[in-house]
């Protein structure tokens, strides 16, 4: 094998060439760096947060693939990953996943204490999700709080705490974390039964469309929340209307619950995230005033 077919091979396996899973981990991250910060990030831990993103989603693809190379072969949609088509050893996997945690957490160093103990609870949730879908109906809450981990590392990273709001913020990106995650399973479903897995896609049925618009309008709701323990305004308002409109318009995507469809509609959750942090970080520059009512 030359240097080049296996630096594709390990593109793949850390799926740079499909950079969707990035965003969507990104996206709460930022929001949490914003928030956590008044609209005004330390440059240092931001670089540090989207550098350990990257490497933390990528070595998380890692061992999703681990734990799934005896079922990933008989899975239309993933048959062809590289561990699947045993294009790779597993040791080598392995070894690429550990350099990767070391160089997030050679990063989390550069932090305080309570960001750094906060990483090793990261770790944890992501080597234990892909293990879930052989006993759990609900893994794409646990992929919530693992996508959401950020959050509360944010908090950390920039007030050497966690106040309670950073805990609503997670729990409403879990919300969203189960929509956009159930479309996803949608894909495979029936690959998913064959095979026994199990996934909200599974669990929801026939009422996967409706239970996947719930979690949409209970996430928009917790972030219209968010914006009121902020004192957020109307342009994060828009951000939040507009968001809004994309899960409308998400619908009609996948009401044909179709694979082609569930991808679609999944691929279509970076831009809620986008105009959310696009709302985020436009209200603090601009700071125009909106009639909440402050609840802190």
């Amino acid at each position: 094998m030359t240097l080049r077919e296996r630096l594709d091979i390990y593109e793949q396996l850390v799926r740079l060439d499909k950079p969707i899973g990035i965003l969507l981990l990104l996206w709460p991250t930022l929001w949490g760096l914003w928030l956590s910060s008044y609209g005004n990030p330390n440059p240092v831990v931001f670089v540090i947060f989207v550098l350990g993103v990257v490497l933390t989603r990528s070595a998380g693809c890692i061992v999703n693939d681990i734990a799934d190379r005896d079922f990933d072969p008989q899975v239309e949609r993933t048959r062809n990953r590289p561990l699947a088509r045993r294009a790779i050893p597993v040791a080598e996997a392995i070894a690429l996943a550990a350099v990767l945690f070391v160089l997030a957490f050679a990063l989390v160093l550069q932090l305080n204490r309570l960001t750094i103990q906060l990483a090793f609870v990261a770790l944890a949730l992501a080597i234990i999700y892909p293990f879930l879908k052989r006993v759990f109906w609900l893994p794409q809450a646990w992929l919530g709080i693992a996508f959401g981990f950020g959050i509360p590392m944010a908090f950390a990273a920039h007030q050497n705490a966690i106040p309670p709001v950073a805990w609503w913020l997670l729990a409403a990106n879990v919300f969203w974390s189960i929509a956009y995650d159930t479309e996803y399973a949608m894909v495979d479903r029936d690959d998913d039964v064959r095979i026994g897995m199990k996934t909200s896609a599974i669990l929801f049925g026939e009422r996967d469309v409706f239970f996947t618009m719930l979690c949409q309008a209970l996430f928009l709701g917790g972030m219209l929340w968010i914006g009121v323990r902020f004192n957020l305004g109307i342009v994060y308002l828009i951000g939040i209307t507009l968001a809004a409109a994309l899960a409308v318009r998400q619908y009609f995507i996948l009401r044909p619950r179709t694979r082609d469809a569930s991808f679609k509609a999944f691929l279509h959750n970076n831009w809620i995230g986008a105009v959310i942090f696009a709302g985020i970080v436009a209200d603090f520059a601009l700071r125009i005033p909106a009639p909440w009512i402050r609840l802190h």
